[in-house]
């Protein structure tokens, strides 16, 4: 982490209230999202979440919630989802070199693929929109009002893709008061950011509030081949907000549109080691194209393609709350586009040589997504209170992705145990083995849900809900191979012997219903503490193993992931509301898991993307918040989880050896965090 050498803050106080540890509204049957006046001295057991479609205490949900501020976001090393990892236990980050393939685990369950036709396990949505997809998330959180990461299935009133969990965002919303504020920071290892907003109400029934960031890094790994730094970031975007609240009616729109731009040239594959196989010629012949291995301190690079990310998104949504008689309808439409473009050495060498051929990705990919939500909520205060709705949502994307190679042996008479440059005089002529790929898919995604909760007594309360999903998937792939080598299958589908013709294009689709949801029950054991017990049966859709080296074996359907959850929970406000703990014990069960298996595809080493069997997931979880004083909080978190491979599957076509042995624990599923 790098040391602040100057900090420059300017705060205009234009009439802004200074934002409050969390939001505070306490009105339970009010929308979600809905936006009140905060005060910084509210207890913590009075935060509010919207974890039912519906603003209510944390302390009166019978789910496992974390609460994040924005404040504490804003105060992060860097303001992103990865940074959040170190605010919630149970949440874990896989980062990757673009982050089309950047993964989030909540209690050790997640979803790693590089298919164009597999959906996360963690749901991520934002302002009331689902992103189809997991890295439109990783841009900056700027000016956010509270983050909550609902823990364990939240499929019934969330959607398909959030089988493990759902991280649910809220901006800060345009306020009647007129105002702004400018920060900008400079960091040590030429690291900028500067921040601004501004709130202007047009009138007492038009607010509106723009948002705009910049952040540049430079990088901490200097890759000497192109003189460069890399591992760094140029990140910029803006938002805007009209929110139009009609005198004399009970209408609330709000208007919503964002763009940023990402370029990032992370990660590169730093080789910290000498020769891993001592006495093996070749792999000592190697490293003397490397700089010198310093283990974990080494801090160089080779490479004359520099890994990196150039990234893109847009989007607009609309969402209208208002009255019908006593209940509140609404609908919230949403549009949004994401280009990501994947530019990576696959070799980590200056060029190639001979025995160590040169492997370059470039993958642009474009999608976008078109959702529809509607929902009718009745009032919070009487004995049966309920959320219906209707979900539709279209997410297409596609992809064109490269791969070139460089290919030499050497020539005869050429010296041995020494490194030859493919191109030199002692290495023969040099093959250029290459395809390209076309590739893409289209999830559509109808659904109709409802949950309903009976206040049985002043203390008991039962909850049930159901969601019945309807998916479509379709997929098409064509790779035109001008040669095979290292990485690179030949043309699929087959070219037709003799035709002349370029492969044709493989598609293929698949359908499935699915009826999934959640019951449980909660007593207040006194005023100040509640107890939950919870079953949910959670969903995820189908998918296909849909990448660059696909082949024949690889394009049958992937089966859609179904997950039994247990949960118990103990909900406690002490000291008069400024201390809330909250305890959790859990266990879910995941048949069908998809996941990444082991594979090698045209001699290199890759992954496979199938139901690779059953997994389980068990711990137990404490969330604490304490504010002694007014304006200082104290807030933590303990996870206990033991998430492991129950019953592995091994692929059609699959090594014995590649078996993954029961009791393996999943990646980023840390015992204790």
């Amino acid at each position: 982490m790098a040391k602040s050498l100057l900090l420059v803050g300017t705060i205009l106080s234009l009439g802004l209230t200074a934002p409050a540890y969390a939001q505070t509204t306490t009105a339970a049957d009010q929308p979600a999202n809905a936006t009140e006046p905060q005060d910084a001295d509210q207890a913590p057991a009075e935060i509010v979440v919207t974890a039912q479609k519906r603003s209510e205490r944390l302390q009166d949900v019978p789910v496992a919630v974390s609460v994040v501020s924005g404040n504490a976001i804003a105060s992060l090393t860097r303001p992103n989802l990865e940074s959040a990892t170190q605010l919630v236990p149970s949440l874990n980050v896989l980062k990757s070199g673009t982050t089309l393939n950047q993964t989030i685990f909540l209690r050790g369950v997640g979803t790693a693929t590089f298919s164009i036709a597999g959906e996360p396990s963690v749901s991520t949505v934002v302002d009331g929109v689902v992103y189809a997809r997991s890295g439109e998330a990783f841009t900056d959180l700027v000016d956010i009002d509270q983050m909550e990461v609902l823990r364990g299935p939240q499929g019934t009133l969330f959607g398909k893709n959030a089988s493990a969990g759902l991280i649910n965002i809220t901006t800060r919303r345009p306020t009647t008061s007129f105002g702004g504020s400018v920060e900008a920071g400079f960091f040590s290892g030429g690291e900028y950011r500067l921040r601004g907003i501004v709130n202007v109400p047009i009138s007492s029934e038009v607010l509106t509030r723009v948002t705009s960031f910049y952040s540049r890094y430079d990088g901490n790994i200097r890759n000497v081949t192109t003189g460069e730094d890399v591992n760094g970031y140029k990140r910029w975007g803006v938002r805007g907000q009209l929110l139009f609240q009609p005198a004399n009616t009970s209408l609330r729109l709000l208007v919503i549109g964002d763009y940023y731009k990402n370029n990032d040239d992370c990660c590169a594959e730093v080789i910290g080691t000498g020769p891993i196989t001592a006495g093996v010629p070749v792999a000592n012949i190697i490293s003397g194209a490397l700089p010198t291995p310093r283990g974990d301190k080494t801090r160089e690079i080779a490479q004359n393609l520099v890994t990196r990310t150039r990234e893109r998104g847009a989007g607009v949504s609309m969402q209208m709350d208002f009255d019908v008689g006593t209940h509140t309808l609404t609908s919230i439409s949403a549009y949004r586009d994401w280009r990501n473009t994947e530019i990576r050495d696959g070799d980590f060498l200056p060029q190639a040589y001979v025995g160590f051929n040169e492997l370059h990705d470039r993958g642009p990919q474009t999608s976008n997504t078109l959702s529809q939500e509607v929902r009718l909520t009745s009032p919070g205060n009487q004995t049966f209170t309920y959320v219906l709705g209707a979900f539709y949502s279209r997410a297409k994307a596609d992809r064109i992705f490269n791969r070139e190679d460089i290919v030499c042996t050497a020539a005869t008479g050429a010296p041995t145990g020494v490194l030859i440059p493919c191109g030199s005089v002692n290495a023969n002529p040099s093959t250029f083995p290459g395809a390209t790929a076309t590739f893409g898919s289209v999830f559509n995604n109808a659904a109709i849900f409802g949950q309903g909760v009976l206040n049985a007594t002043d203390q008991l309360r039962l909850l049930a809900g159901l969601r019945y999903t309807h998916d479509k998937l379709s997929v098409y792939h064509s790779r035109n191979t001008r040669l095979a080598g290292p990485g690179i299958q030949p043309s699929f589908p087959v070219t037709p012997t003799g035709t002349g013709e370029p492969a044709t294009i493989f598609r293929s689709s698949t359908k499935e219903n699915n009826l999934s949801g959640k019951a449980s029950i909660q007593y207040d054991l006194t005023p100040d503490v509640m107890a939950y017990a919870s079953y949910t049966r959670g969903y995820k859709g189908p998918a296909y193993n849909v990448f660059f080296n696909l082949t024949a074996t690889g394009t049958n359907v992937i089966a859609p992931e179904t997950v039994n959850s247990f949960e118990l929970g103990l909900k406690n406000s002490l000291l008069n509301g400024r201390l809330v703990l909250n305890l959790t014990a859990f266990t879910a069960r995941y048949k069908n898991f998809q996941a990444n298996n082991p594979d090698v595809v045209a001699g290199v080493v890759v992954t496979r993307f199938t139901n690779a069997g059953t997994v389980s997931t068990k711990g137990a979880e404490l969330d604490l918040y304490f504010q002694p004083v007014r304006d200082l909080t104290f807030s933590g978190g303990l996870a206990y989880t033991d998430a492991q491979v129950e019953r592995f599957r091994l692929p059609p076509g699959a090594l014995p050896t590649q078996v993954v042995p029961s009791g393996t624990t999943l990646a980023f599923a840390p015992k204790w965090k």
